[in-house]
């Protein structure tokens, strides 16, 4: 099998895979640029990997002219800049020592050492130059099937990082058959030793919560979480019983993941998550709107039509039942309304507090008669 994507032929990126590979070296892009292009799917990141240890790699690179950066030489990585695009170019590792992300590694020569560390089968994919796919441990077969496979052993990798966990889920919800499901040993393992995710920090959580919420479909992944328990250790409380139906309801809107957070529920999101304030206060406004009973007109003169709208979907998925009529022209009129009172119309009669709550209670009537009474039919 071989890689045909035109990224592959992007000339700088020729230019470091040639350069070690004439210098006796072996040279592979490996993981997530691999996977996705057997996948047919977008690619963000290029990475290579190679068994040259950095030093030669910055002596080979340097003599052909090139800038590098030694972004992270203890780890193996060094940055190789062609015409100002930055390439990391990583030493081929196998682990001595684990202890969650601080490993202890050391610089192999052997691709097979390389694939033997990662943490998926389908991350352990390598392809050359030419786009020709190297697979040292047989990750191809379960790509193929979408079928989402610690390398090795389940609880071994998962100990060496327990945001592992978090991540089998993500990768299962992004890559995975969800008709087949997930690989039973991981899914033990994944359960067996979810009380390591109290040892990680919220932001990576947080972060790992994000991507996978942001997939396709997350919802076979999340009541999978629920049943293994992990669920309950990073978000206590949550219920992703009216997820599916949510997805389902959502296009031809883009998938949210805030918005499907709300769903889910759950206690201290913002904080279990580490939400920005932005996003804390999203989340909390649409946990307010949810469990009101205004009009999806008046939630969007308040709040806006983003937050009338996922809030109009979250009822709906909530509940069970199919999206009201006329809901999408009720949000637009409600976004477009404009309230006819200012202060200024009830002064001088009324100041400070009974300004505030006469102001507050023509309004109300304004809302209720479907914002059509006039200014001169409110202040008479």
């Amino acid at each position: 099998m071989r890689i045909t994507d035109a990224w592959l032929k992007d000339e700088g990126l020729q230019q470091v895979l040639h350069l070690l590979t004439d210098a006796g070296h072996l040279a592979f892009l490996v993981g997530g640029c691999v996977r996705n292009a057997l996948l047919g799917k977008s690619v963000a990141d290029i990475d290579i990997a190679t068994d040259a240890v950095p030093d030669r790699v910055t002596d080979v690179a340097r003599a052909a002219g090139l800038k590098v950066v030694p972004t992270g030489v203890e780890h193996g990585t060094v940055t190789v800049v062609v015409q100002g695009v930055p390439h990391e170019v990583t030493t081929f590792r196998r682990d001595v020592e684990t202890f969650g992300r601080h490993a202890t590694v050391a610089f192999s020569t052997c691709v097979e050492e390389d694939a033997a560390r990662r943490d998926f089968t389908m991350n352990a994919l390598y392809a050359d130059a030419a786009g020709r796919i190297v697979d040292p441990i047989g990750g191809l077969p379960d790509l193929m099937a979408r079928r989402v496979r610690f390398v090795g052993d389940a609880d071994a990798r998962i100990r060496e990082d327990y945001l592992r966990i978090l991540r089998f889920f993500r990768f299962h919800a992004w890559y995975g058959d969800a008709e087949a499901g997930m690989d039973e040993a991981a899914l033990a393992a994944c359960g067996a030793n979810s009380a390591g995710l109290d040892t990680l920090s919220r932001e990576r959580i947080g972060h790992e919560m994000r991507r996978l919420l942001a997939a396709p479909d997350p919802a076979p992944a999340l009541a999978a979480m629920r049943a293994t328990g992990v669920l309950a250790r990073v978000l206590p409380g949550a219920d992703p019983t009216a997820l599916g139906p949510l997805v389902h309801l959502e296009p031809p809107y883009a998938p949210e993941w805030i918005r499907r957070l709300a769903v889910l529920g759950g206690s201290e999101a913002e904080d279990r998550l580490r939400l920005s304030r932005a996003e804390g206060r999203r989340l909390a406004t649409l946990l307010e709107c949810l469990g009101e009973g205004a009009s999806p007109a008046e939630i969007a003169y308040r709040h806006g039509a983003e937050a009338a709208r996922d809030t109009v979907l979250l009822r709906s998925a909530s509940l069970g039942t199919a999206l009201p009529t006329g809901w999408e022209e009720a949000v637009a009129e409600g976004a477009a309304a404009r309230f006819p009172l200012r202060a200024a119309d009830l002064m001088p009669g009324l100041s400070g507090a009974a300004l505030g709550e006469r102001l507050k209670v023509l309004e109300d009537r304004w809302i209720a008669s479907g914002f059509r009474l006039s200014r001169e039919q409110l202040l008479a």
